[in-house]
Protein backbone atom coordinates (compact mmCIF):
# COMPACT_ATOMS: atom_id res chain seq x y z
CA UNK A 1 0.00 0.00 0.00
CA UNK A 2 3.10 2.37 0.80
CA UNK A 3 4.23 1.63 -2.79
CA UNK A 4 1.20 2.66 -4.22
CA UNK A 5 0.82 5.51 -2.33
CA UNK A 6 4.39 6.62 -3.45
CA UNK A 7 3.97 5.66 -6.50
CA UNK A 8 1.15 7.95 -7.66
CA UNK A 9 2.67 10.93 -5.88
CA UNK A 10 5.56 10.88 -8.10
CA UNK A 11 3.06 10.87 -11.23
CA UNK A 12 1.13 13.56 -9.57
CA UNK A 13 4.18 15.93 -9.46
CA UNK A 14 5.78 14.78 -12.62
CA UNK A 15 2.62 15.24 -14.06
CA UNK A 16 2.61 19.06 -12.49
CA UNK A 17 6.16 20.11 -13.94
CA UNK A 18 5.33 18.53 -17.12
CA UNK A 19 2.13 20.94 -17.39
CA UNK A 20 3.71 23.80 -16.06
CA UNK A 21 6.46 23.24 -18.53
CA UNK A 22 3.79 23.13 -21.26
CA UNK A 23 1.99 26.27 -20.18
CA UNK A 24 5.20 28.43 -20.66
CA UNK A 25 6.14 26.99 -23.95
CA UNK A 26 2.82 28.45 -24.99
CA UNK A 27 3.27 31.71 -23.11
CA UNK A 28 6.14 32.29 -25.08
CA UNK A 29 4.52 31.39 -28.11
CA UNK A 30 1.95 33.93 -27.63
CA UNK A 31 4.41 36.43 -26.68
CA UNK A 32 6.13 35.89 -30.17
CA UNK A 33 3.05 36.04 -32.02
CA UNK A 34 2.19 39.51 -30.14
CA UNK A 35 5.02 40.95 -31.35
CA UNK A 36 5.12 40.10 -34.80
CA UNK A 37 1.39 41.26 -34.73
CA UNK A 38 2.21 44.42 -33.19
CA UNK A 39 5.08 45.11 -35.69
CA UNK A 40 2.96 44.10 -38.90
CA UNK A 41 1.00 47.09 -37.65
CA UNK A 42 3.36 49.05 -37.35
CA UNK A 43 5.11 48.80 -40.76
CA UNK A 44 7.79 47.67 -39.96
Amino acid sequence: MTRLLVLFSLLAVTACETIQGAGQDIENAGEAITEESQEAQAGM
